[in-house]
């Protein structure tokens, strides 16, 4: 079976979502982009207390546990800790961290050395820092087109997607914000091979046949 890092490794389409309580099909819905092509999901469902995001996650975890896929938690390092701890084999494997969480040391101190670490990052400096950051596993570019996931948030464009890949970097990195099927070919273009996606499945009539075809685009280009 492969590590969590080498999953990582093969990992080319990360899903972002919140806890799909206005539809009320999580379930179904993981199941889902998981079977699909969904590499590494993440619940990002901001305003959640500790205790309701654990009672989401143990439905990803159990998910990602079927399809043997990653599971990763956004921000908190307590919360990865606890999925992780009152879990089997396979509760958190990914924390992702912002640039104004906390820091990458401290995160690993709390979770020791086998959850994965991820960051965002959203200027040339940030990335190229992520790239040799020690304890940084994966890290993000972008946003690429402005997201109302992220309001407010100046949009850098594919000009730090194409640094990033200029860094010929030895750790993945994933193009985040805006992208869907409609502009999907500009990112890869850029020279990204891994993208983040959020309402491109999240607000699909069918989530499985679109995270299907990007799933497979994503990956000829990846050849």
């Amino acid at each position: 079976m492969a590590t969590a890092r080498q999953q990582l490794a093969d990992a080319r389409l990360y899903l972002c979502t919140d806890a799909r309580k206005r539809q009320g099909d999580l379930p179904e819905f993981l199941d889902a982009v998981l079977a699909a092509g969904v590499d590494v999901v993440q619940l990002r469902d901001k305003g959640l207390e500790a205790a309701e995001e654990l009672d989401h996650l143990a439905v990803f975890a159990d998910a990602c546990r079927r399809h043997g896929k990653l599971l990763a938690v956004n921000d908190r390092a307590d919360v990865a800790f606890a999925a992780r701890g009152t879990r089997t084999a396979s509760g958190a494997d990914v924390l992702h961290l912002g640039q104004g969480d906390l820091p990458v040391p401290t995160a690993r101190a709390i979770l020791g050395d086998e959850v994965l670490i991820g960051r965002s990052t959203h200027a040339e400096a940030e990335a190229r820092a992520a790239s040799v950051e020690p304890g940084v596993d994966y890290y993000c570019t972008g946003p690429c087109w402005p997201t109302p996931t992220k309001p407010g948030r100046p949009a850098p464009g594919l000009s730090l997607v194409r640094y990033a890949a200029s860094l010929d970097a030895d750790r993945p990195w994933f193009a985040i914000g805006g992208i869907d099927a409609t502009n999907l070919d500009q990112v890869l273009d850029a020279g990204a091979r891994r993208v983040v996606v959020v309402r491109a499945l999240t607000e699909a009539t069918d989530p499985a046949a679109a995270t299907a075809d990007l799933a497979r685009r994503i990956r000829e280009r990846s050849a």
